[in-house]
C-alpha cells in the first residue's frame, strides 16, 4: 500500500467534528466580532473546507493582524528546525475562536490590584507574587487507634 502525503494526511480525527456537534454550524460563530490585536485559537472546523488552515496550525494560538469580511489574518509562530518563524495566515472565521489563555492572568491582575489597594489602606505590605504549592504536612499514624489488619484473598468459587 502506498502512503498519502497530501495536505490533509493524518487529520482523520483532528478535523472531525465532536460528538453532537455535527451538522449546521451555530450562528454565534458568524456573529462574533474580531478586532486587530485579539488573541484567537485556531481550531479547524471540518465541515467548512474553504479558508481552512494547514494542519500544522490546528490548535495553535495567534494574534489577529487583519480583519476582512469573512476571514481574519492571524500571526502564529511555527517551529522550523531550531527556531520559531512568524507566519501570517488567513483563516475563515469558522476555524478560529476567541482564546481564553489570558483570562486567568487578567483575573490575577485585578485581584492583585485590589489586594494592594486594601493593603495600602490598612498600612501593611502584601505579597502578590505566586507561590509554588508547598509539600503536604507530615502525619504520624498511631497504631493504638487503628491496629493493622491482615488482608487475605478469598478462595475462588463458582456459583452455578
Amino acid at each position: 500500500m502506498g502512503h498519502s502525503y497530501g495536505k490533509r494526511a493524518g487529520t482523520r480525527y483532528a478535523f472531525s467534528r465532536d460528538f453532537r456537534q455535527k451538522g449546521m454550524i451555530a450562528l454565534n460563530t458568524y456573529l462574533k466580532v474580531y478586532h486587530v490585536g485579539d488573541i484567537v485559537d485556531i481550531k479547524v472546523n471540518g465541515a467548512v473546507q474553504k479558508g481552512m488552515p494547514f494542519k500544522v496550525y490546528h490548535g495553535k494560538t495567534g494574534v489577529i493582524y487583519n480583519v476582512t469580511k469573512s476571514s481574519v489574518g492571524v500571526i502564529v509562530y511555527k517551529k522550523v528546525k531550531h527556531r520559531y518563524i512568524e507566519k501570517r495566515i488567513n483563516v475563515r472565521i469558522e476555524h478560529v475562536q476567541p482564546s481564553r489563555s489570558r483570562e486567568d492572568f487578567i483575573k490575577r491582575v485585578k485581584a492583585n490590584a485590589e489586594a494592594k489597594k486594601q493593603a495600602r489602606a490598612d498600612g501593611v505590605t502584601v505579597q502578590v507574587k505566586r507561590q509554588p504549592a508547598l509539600p503536604r504536612e507530615a502525619l504520624t499514624v498511631s497504631l493504638t487507634d487503628n491496629p493493622p489488619e491482615t488482608v487475605t484473598p478469598l478462595p475462588y468459587e463458582t456459583t452455578i
